[in-house]
């Protein structure tokens, strides 16, 4: 495993000595190095998010094709969509080594155990039929293996969750009306939609639906903070929302939506900054002053490294060892930095990169391997 989670560092970093003489951190946003192979003045092409697979495998789409990366970055299969991919969206894992991708309009179900059979290897398991309406764009996908579902959310038409069988179950949209009133989307029912999965809407609200039906247990409104925001799963009866611009993240009991703490980082980038949860119950996110913030599922924090990083940032998201228990992080030592605080804001420019620094910790103990 630990092969792999070097090779996905690889993956994102890869151009980050091509790109670019100079990068700017502003508005505690990052635009992290975009996934990107090729020959020297050749068109790249880029890989999408990559999925880390139960086989140790990475997973990643470009263009019209789906790839497997073995750990030493050799590709193990490809497989043609005969669509192009949503390189934006990392793709799915399903029932029994199956994988789920958005490509254009439609949700492709890839099996590779069809590969090298008669069988097609990847078929539509979502999607419009010859001389149908094209529906709207796929802005989120997941799987469910407990709920044997697969939720895809369609911009201004809602959560569809489909069975294993391609049959619909239900849908829901962000606003549900009953006994006279309506729950969710209350400043702005007409402009309102679904943004992710987990579920929030565009106004700055975080959902908690059934897996087996489209009923709202809860609803936390977060518009006051911002309405952008990122949700991580715990596995302690918790789920955890980061707020990139306010270098915050807070902690709901997952049964009432209740918010049991909440704390502050380092200044975040928007994007590329989810944290993670190890098997512990400790929480774990990357900042831009080179720092590892690790939070207890009581709040307390602990801090990798203790002493001040002055040129480094964390661009990518940490991730998990085998173990569970580990967490794997990358520092970027930049040729320069600087930090600038307006109002309630951290402004950070760097230049460029140097090297990275990858480390592996557990956060609890912040014992170093």
């Amino acid at each position: 495993m630990r092969f792999q989670i070097v090779l996905f560092f690889h993956l994102l970093l890869l151009s980050a000595s091509t790109v670019s003489l100079s990068v700017q951190f502003q508005n505690n946003s990052v635009n992290p190095p975009s996934f990107s192979v090729g020959k020297a003045r050749k068109t790249a092409s880029r890989l999408s998010s990559p999925l880390i697979g139960y086989d140790g495998r990475v997973y990643a789409c470009s263009e019209t094709n789906l790839f497997a990366f073995e750990s030493n970055g050799s590709v193990f299969w490809t497989v043609p969509l005969n669509h192009t991919c949503n390189v934006g969206l990392a793709p799915t894992h399903g029932e029994r080594g199956k994988i789920y991708l958005v490509a254009e309009d439609k949700v492709i179900q890839v099996n590779p155990s069809n590969i090298g059979t008669n069988e097609s290897a990847a078929e539509i398991f979502f999607g419009p039929e010859p001389g149908q309406e094209v529906p709207n764009e796929i802005i989120g996908l997941s799987a469910s293996m407990s709920s044997l579902s697969v939720f895809i959310n369609v911009k201004h038409r809602g959560l569809f969750a489909y069975g294993l069988d391609g049959q619909l179950r239900w849908t829901a949209g962000p606003v549900l009306h009953q006994f006279g009133y309506h729950q969710g989307c209350k400043q702005n029912v007409r402009d309102c939609y679904f943004t992710s999965i987990p579920m929030s809407n565009t106004e700055g609200e975080m959902y908690a639906l059934s897996a087996r039906s489209p009923q709202f247990k809860w609803i936390q409104d977060f518009s006051s903070l911002d309405k952008v925001f990122t949700i991580t799963p715990g596995n302690n009866g918790r789920v955890y929302v980061t707020v990139p611009v306010r270098a915050m993240v807070l902690a709901l009991d997952v049964t009432t939506g209740n918010i049991l703490w909440q704390m502050n980082t380092g200044p975040l980038s928007t994007t590329g900054c989810a944290p993670v949860v190890d098997s512990n119950g400790w929480i774990s996110i990357g900042s831009l002053d080179g720092h590892l913030y690790s939070f207890s599922p009581t709040g307390s924090l602990k801090k990798f490294p203790r002493a001040a990083e002055l040129n480094s940032v964390v661009q990518v998201s940490p991730l998990l060892d085998c173990s569970g228990y580990g967490v794997y992080i990358s520092q970027t030592e930049m040729e320069g930095k600087m930090s600038h605080i307006i109002g309630e804001y951290t402004y950070i420019s760097a230049l460029k990169p140097r090297n990275s620094v990858f480390t592996m910790l557990v956060p609890s103990t912040v014992f170093i391997y």
